[in-house]
């Protein structure tokens, strides 16, 4: 059932850099495959204090946070959750009545995609960024009980920190360490920005590995997801981070769980545009 637009429909937004249509998708999808009178619409904004103070005025439900503004938005929020408090990182935020609560459900995300694909925890990695995605790969790791691995960041200050709060070491450059997984989380690869069409690892560092970790959503097939593919290794997508994270969102929003067919379709229909 699909309800129209009216003074009752409950409006839910994105804030990032870079909008896609994977959120959109997503959340409109099941909005009208479960009969809800929602809407989920992308923005991005120049002024993130701005952004948050006019979806706590304008009683907007929920808003997914993306880079470059999950730290960023931090001190504009009344309440922050256990989950993004322990990376100090906001991917989701939660309006009721005017009360702001903050949540990350990348962290989740991850979480469940390391478990699903049984890797080890003696596993051997280096996890590439220093921002809000990168906090929340590394976290779950450390948690997941990770223990020999590289954050390679060329933020002297921020890799050193996320290293120190993740209890791993922290490199400038990843030159000819041989790891295990390769994990990316920067910008590299992703649509619409300068880099879409470069690799985050060479190809050396490809081939050495066993397991490859693009968190980059858009497009699904990074340059580096391609070259996993290509190289037969074990292969996670960042399509797979956002469709398990926005679950979660979705969740939170509504307070509705999906069946597991309708989040497979919800899933599909949101990378096919």
């Amino acid at each position: 059932m699909e309800l129209p637009i009216n003074k009752d429909t409950t409006l839910c937004i994105s804030l990032a850099g870079n909008p896609s249509n994977f959120g959109t998708r997503f959340h409109n999808f099941l909005y009208k495959d479960l009969g809800l009178n929602f809407i989920y619409k992308a923005f991005t904004t120049n002024d993130i204090e701005a952004a948050v103070k006019g979806m706590r005025a304008l009683g907007i439900r929920g808003c997914g946070v993306s880079m470059p503004f999950k730290e960023s938005c931090i001190p504009y929020i009344d309440e922050i959750t256990e989950s993004a408090r322990a990376i100090d990182s906001v991917n989701t935020i939660v309006n009721t009545n005017g009360y702001l609560t903050a949540y990350n459900t990348d962290y989740m995300a991850i979480y469940q995609l390391i478990k699903k694909n049984n890797i080890a925890p003696e596993t051997t990695f280096a996890l590439k960024g220093s921002g809000g995605m990168a906090k929340a790969v590394a976290c779950a790791l450390r948690d997941l009980g990770f223990k020999n691995g590289l954050i390679v960041a060329r933020n002297e200050d921020k890799g050193k920190k996320l290293a120190e709060t993740s209890q791993f070491d922290w490199i400038s450059s990843l030159k000819d360490q041989p790891v295990q997984m390769l994990i990316n989380a920067t910008p590299v690869g992703m649509q619409g920005t300068e880099y879409e069409n470069d690799l985050s690892f060479t190809g050396n560092q490809i081939e050495s590995a066993n397991i490859i970790f693009d968190v980059v959503a858009l497009p699904s097939h990074t340059p580096l997801i391609k070259a996993s593919l290509e190289n037969k290794k074990i292969t996670i997508m960042g399509s797979e981070v956002f469709a398990i994270q926005a679950l979660e969102q979705f969740k939170l929003y509504t307070g509705i769980t999906p069946t597991p067919e309708q989040f497979i379709k919800a899933s599909v229909y949101s990378r096919a545009g």
